[in-house]
């Protein structure tokens, strides 16, 4: 079971790579993949940073999907919600949603991927959390990286 969850995980981070328009070019050398890949997370593990002190422009295609998703957790917290994997199986529908309709390009493409990597992240433990207690501080997590969110990105 577990094996088959990474599998997921593992293909569901290949479609945030590959999803969304970002220009790579693909190469039949091995070492080349190896290469990219190492590129990728390296730039995942910085820092989100502003536009030159302003927020990062979201494509406007792409905007409900996170909105959506927010909504979907504050309303779980609100009305004290228990079925923590149906949340993050909603939510995990909204990412979806939100990497099929990505069509951003550029520095202001690679800074939301900064935010969304580590954000699908929190959804997929939520969604295999042991316990409530687990759970919750996952729940807590994802409520501050919709606050990340909108301190970066409009």
């Amino acid at each position: 079971m577990k094996t088959k969850q990474i599998l997921l995980a593992v293909l569901f981070l290949g479609l945030i790579f590959t999803g969304c328009n970002s220009g790579t070019q693909t190469s039949s050398n091995p070492d080349d993949a190896v290469e990219t890949e190492e590129h990728h997370h390296a730039d995942l593990s910085e820092m989100l940073k502003l536009n030159h002190g302003e927020k990062w422009m979201v494509n406007d295609e792409m905007k409900p999907y996170v909105i959506k998703a927010s909504e979907l957790l504050n309303t779980y917290i609100e009305n004290g919600g228990t079925d923590y994997a149906g949340l993050a199986r909603q939510m995990k529908e909204q990412n979806n949603l939100l990497i099929k309709s990505c069509t951003m390009e550029g520095e202001s493409h690679d800074e939301l991927h900064k935010w969304l990597h580590p954000h699908i992240e929190l959804v997929t433990a939520l969604e295999t959390a042991k316990d409530e207690t687990e759970a919750n501080k996952l729940i807590a997590e994802l409520k501050e990286s919709f606050e990340t969110y909108n301190e970066y990105f409009q």
